[in-house]
């Protein structure tokens, strides 16, 4: 007779479920990883910070690598959620749509104090000290993003805001190459004003 194999740790003993309590430290990484990043980001301060004990982590996750993959899809889901949010508006104009993005983006920031970036762009900036596998999911996810942003560019195209003829696919990955450079710049100097600077010259290159 064999026996279910039993998963490492112990879920919280509280009246959340289980899926309760891995949201609170997918949600307490999110924080935690979008501010200091991976490799400055200890076990201990995501545990403070959900108030999950240890032993409920490893029932959740078998490593920090695990974790830290998990909380990216979760940001990828949220972050593409909040694109569409901007570029699927039907009752704005492609580019108002790009624009409404990048206000709502430089809202954020300035919510938090510029404390908070991109959480994908922060660990592509650690690639080089990530465990394997790292890199290609962040490339994969803005990747996902370049593709949102290209559509409403090809709209924009079909409406006549942009000429015909544009590499929209090519004018994508420019935007997301440079905008994120452009949100680095603000947490540097604790200012907008990069966010707004690399957007007007965007929207100066595209003629619109």
């Amino acid at each position: 007779m064999t026996h279910p194999v039993k998963r490492r740790g112990r879920p919280r003993k509280n009246p959340q479920s289980h899926e309760d309590t891995r949201q609170l430290l997918v949600r307490a990484g999110l924080e935690l990883l979008t501010e200091q990043g991976y490799v400055s980001t200890g076990l201990e301060q995501i545990l403070k910070k959900a108030g999950v004990p240890k032993g409920s982590f490893y029932y959740y996750f078998d490593s920090k690598e695990a974790f830290a993959k998990a909380v990216l899809e979760s940001y990828d889901d949220y972050f593409q959620h909040r694109l569409k949010t901007s570029l699927y508006q039907a009752n704005l104009s492609p580019m108002a749509r790009l624009t409404d993005f990048v206000e709502r983006s430089i809202q954020g920031m300035e919510k938090h104090q510029f404390r908070r970036g991109c959480l994908v762009g922060n660990l592509a900036q650690e690639v080089l000290v990530l465990p394997e596998g790292f890199g290609q999911q962040l490339d994969d996810i803005f990747t996902r993003w370049e593709q949102l942003v290209a559509d409403c560019l090809e709209a924009a195209c079909q409406d006549r805001e942009l000429s015909d003829g544009l590499d929209c696919q090519a004018l994508a990955r420019f935007f997301w190459i440079g905008w994120e450079g452009a949100v680095m710049r603000a947490r540097l100097v604790g200012s907008s004003e990069p966010m707004q600077a690399f957007y007007r010259g965007f929207r100066q290159l595209i003629q619109v």
